[in-house]
């Protein structure tokens, strides 16, 4: 899902009618989706300008971003960018979006805005964002033309599934290990599954774990290179206290929101990305994707009865998860990025994305054990050790979400105030 940048830091696209200007995805490819209203192309995300039109995947892995601080007529295409630091007023284009202003102006129901213009007191969970379900995207906006995600077949023959997933793993995640880009690419590496089957397609790519000294992630990541016999591989970056407190300035600048949820997500791939930029690389290639696709959380596999989703049923829930994608994409996207290198994410490529979504729910979850087909397919790629290791959230297995509890108290913002950590964080940011 690698592009080129294709706009001065700094400074808005603007885009003649006849040139097509694209992340992700090649002209030909973004032009029969469009035509054919293909949801999932066979790309890892695309986002851009095209036939004198604004387009963004329908998972969202590419954002794009609107001018709003001028009205916009009929016919005209306002500013763009895939930067919302480029302009001055951005929104985002929703995904599975083709926005013809031919069609006509673009007005407030079309756009999701970038600021985080949610108030303290209603912003304290991880649903705060810049964009909404996708489903509701769909039914509320008219603008051009717009895909869906297609309804997940039911499947009986788990073979078939499995057969399915299995070759998709493969071939998006495997097939790097001849890629002469390797040698630009490092991995962010947590020790669990999903990103030693990244690391293992990418054999001569080095690893990088952050996190406080004695963290989950960095134990982890520490075992499941020495089982994989890559000792060597691993950069440790060792997080501290003022890390954090330089970061969150940087990341809500970059990201557009200040809810502790995503700046504990976003501040240890930020700190990755930094490191790796500085050490010459380009790329950083992760597993963000398959808790989504393949049933990693246990709110997926509690669906029937958890109140953290809607859902009655195991493949209900992986469809909601699914659903949640692009506001995540795109809040990574944009962290890693600020870090100074571009984001590679195998797991999110249509294919993988599409045959995850024809699972029955017993390849999904099965008892206490989640991600059935995932570490079915991983067997022969990595250890069993880290094929069958359990996994904690990044905010968690860094220690990162702790130590920003840690340091909004130290500075006087007490667990009995409401929301004290936003109220921290916009402490640092004023």
């Amino acid at each position: 899902m690698s592009g080129p940048p294709t706009n001065p830091p700094g400074q808005p696209q603007s885009s003649t009618k006849n040139e097509s200007i694209l992340r992700g995805a090649s002209t030909e490819t973004v032009h029969d989706a469009i035509s054919d209203t293909i949801a999932l192309a066979g790309t890892g995300g695309f986002a851009g300008y095209i036939d004198g039109m604004l387009v963004r995947d329908v998972l969202g892995r590419q954002p794009i971003f609107l001018e709003t601080a001028t009205q916009s007529s009929h016919g005209v295409m306002p500013d763009w960018a895939f930067n919302p630091l480029s302009l001055e007023a951005p929104a985002t284009l929703p995904p599975g979006a083709v926005y013809d202003p031919s069609q006509r102006a673009i007005s407030d129901d079309d756009i999701i805005y970038m600021d985080d213009n949610t108030s303290i007191d209603d912003a304290n969970s991880d649903q705060q964002g810049n964009t909404v379900d996708v489903d509701v995207e769909i039914r509320h906006l008219d603008i051009a033309r717009y895909w869906s995600l297609p309804k997940p077949p039911v499947t009986t023959d788990n073979d078939e599934a499995y057969r399915r997933v299995k070759k998709a793993i493969i071939t998006q995640t495997q097939k790097q290990t001849t890629d002469n880009s390797n040698k630009s690419t490092a991995i962010a590496f947590s020790g669990g599954i999903d990103s030693a089957v990244v690391a293992a397609g990418r054999p001569n790519a080095p690893c990088y774990v952050a996190g406080f000294d004695g963290c989950h992630d960095i134990t982890a990541a520490q075992e499941a290179l020495s089982a994989m016999d890559r000792n060597a591989d691993l950069h440790v970056i060792e997080i501290s206290h003022t890390d954090i407190i330089e970061a969150i300035p940087q990341l809500v600048s970059a990201i557009g929101r200040t809810n502790p949820m995503d700046l504990a997500i976003t501040v240890p791939l930020f700190i990755v990305a930094r490191r790796v930029a500085a050490d010459g690389f380009d790329r950083l290639a992760l597993g963000q994707g398959a808790d989504e696709l393949f049933g990693g959380y246990a709110k997926v596999q509690k669906a029937p009865t958890d109140p953290r989703v809607n859902a009655t049923t195991i493949r209900g829930a992986q469809r909601e998860l699914v659903n949640t994608v692009p506001k995540q994409a795109e809040r990574d996207m944009l962290a890693i990025r600020a870090g100074g290198v571009e984001p590679i994410t195998p797991f999110l490529h249509d294919s993988i994305v599409e045959s995850a979504l024809t699972l029955p729910e017993s390849l999904l979850v099965c008892g206490d054990q989640r991600k059935i087909a995932l570490r079915m397919a991983a067997d022969g790629i990595v250890p069993e050790s880290v094929r069958t290791a359990s996994k904690k959230a990044v905010q968690y297995g860094t220690y990162v979400s702790r130590e920003l509890d840690r340091l909004a108290r130290q500075d006087g913002f007490k667990r009995r105030m409401d929301h004290h950590i936003q109220k921290y964080v916009h402490s640092l940011i004023k």
